[in-house]
């Protein structure tokens, strides 16, 4: 013990020798490295066992690890600070900061619980099967109204942060009680982006739209991939992406090919002779429709719907199961018809008639007058 007497004397004189702000600081970061270092401890040990599952409440857990942090450190800066003699405005200070991260770390709480519980209820519903309708519809709403969650939570976290502050109340106050040019400006900037929250909303209730519904959007085809809380993501047939603001699907008219189901009825026309026999015709386009693995049991008719002085317009309809197989069924049936038509009936193809006469043939009669 002799032997460390004069090391905890100069250890002392040493301390003795510091400003005086390096107590405390010291204090502050010891506290504050022994919350981390439990909040360690606890999440490898006493949770492992709750997180190794595969539950809400573990994914839960493993998503608020870094708000759990900071809940500590600010416990143990409160703790410290109460139990040391620290100057009013540092006082003040640190009771500022512990406020605005425990508002932060609620809004943060907010946010987890909800991206958690979406993830989980989306895990039942999936799109990749042939019957999807009720997932498109329940995703979508879910979708939307958790993206409306974290904007709201953003605005009201942000907002109760800002009121933490003297200087930010005296100007609401005074911005409120005013009710003048200040405020119109406010509201009339927020504009578009309540304008897009609210149909938002309305999208999520009223679903004109839902993911991978079939839109044709200014003139283009492509399905709806994905719906934000501020616009909508077109997916375009040529992988192109139409990027489109919420409030177009609720002021605007568009095209929904899914709205109530994914069948639809497509049109080949033909324009041919009048020389065609309309009867083996139709029945060449019901076989190779009937024969075509794209069509679904449903419409397949042959009609005439026009005429002009030099041909027939030939109309044929036929069914799907969607949009895409459709399409590659009029691509089918077109081609193959063509092909017969050339083949048997080269004749048919579209021609133009004239009538050529001599004009010595004109002249007969006048010459036999005379």
């Amino acid at each position: 013990m002799d032997d460390f007497e004069p090391i905890i004397e100069e250890a002392a004189a040493l301390l003795t020798g510091l400003p005086a702000f390096v107590g405390p600081a010291l204090k502050f970061a010891l506290a504050v490295g022994l919350a981390i270092l439990l909040h360690r401890l606890v999440y490898t040990v006493i949770l492992r066992r709750a997180i190794g599952r595969d539950t809400l409440w573990a994914r839960f857990l493993l998503r608020v690890r870094r708000p759990l942090r900071i809940v500590g450190v600010v416990i143990a800066v409160g703790l410290v600070a109460s139990a040391t003699a620290l100057p009013p405005r540092v006082t003040d200070a640190l009771e500022h900061m512990s406020l605005i991260a425990v508002i932060v770390v609620v809004g943060w709480f907010v946010l987890v619980a909800a991206d958690v519980v979406s993830a989980h209820a989306m895990r039942k519903h999936r799109l990749d099967q042939a019957d999807n309708l009720s997932a498109r519809k329940f995703l979508t709403q879910l979708r939307i109204l958790r993206r409306a969650v974290a904007i709201v939570m953003v605005i009201l976290t942000a907002g109760a942060v800002l009121i933490t502050f003297e200087g930010v109340r005296e100007y609401g106050v005074s911005l409120f009680a005013s009710a003048g040019a200040a405020g119109l400006v406010l509201g009339f900037a927020a504009r578009p982006v309540l304008a897009n929250l609210i149909a938002g909303i309305q999208i999520a209730l009223t679903q004109p739209i839902r993911l991978e519904d079939v839109v044709i959007v200014e003139g283009e085809w492509g399905w709806i991939e994905e719906i934000y809380a501020t616009y909508v993501v077109v997916r375009i047939w040529d992988w192109r992406r139409l990027v489109v603001p919420l409030s177009y699907f609720i002021e605007q008219p568009f095209q929904n090919w899914t709205r109530d189901s994914a069948r639809i009825m497509g049109s080949v026309f033909w324009y041919v002779d009048y020389t065609v026999p309309l009867g083996e015709m139709r029945a060449e386009v019901e076989r190779i429709i009937s024969e075509s693995r794209h069509w679904d049991g449903g419409v397949k008719v042959l009609q005439v719907v026009d005429t002009d002085k030099d041909t027939m317009h030939l109309r044929a309809l036929m069914s799907s199961k969607d949009s895409p197989t459709n399409w590659d069924l009029r691509c089918e049936v077109r081609e193959k018809v063509l092909d017969w038509v050339q083949r048997t009936h080269p004749q048919a193809l579209p021609k133009l008639r004239a009538e050529l006469q001599d004009p010595r043939d004109a002249d007969m009669p006048q010459m036999r007058s005379a």
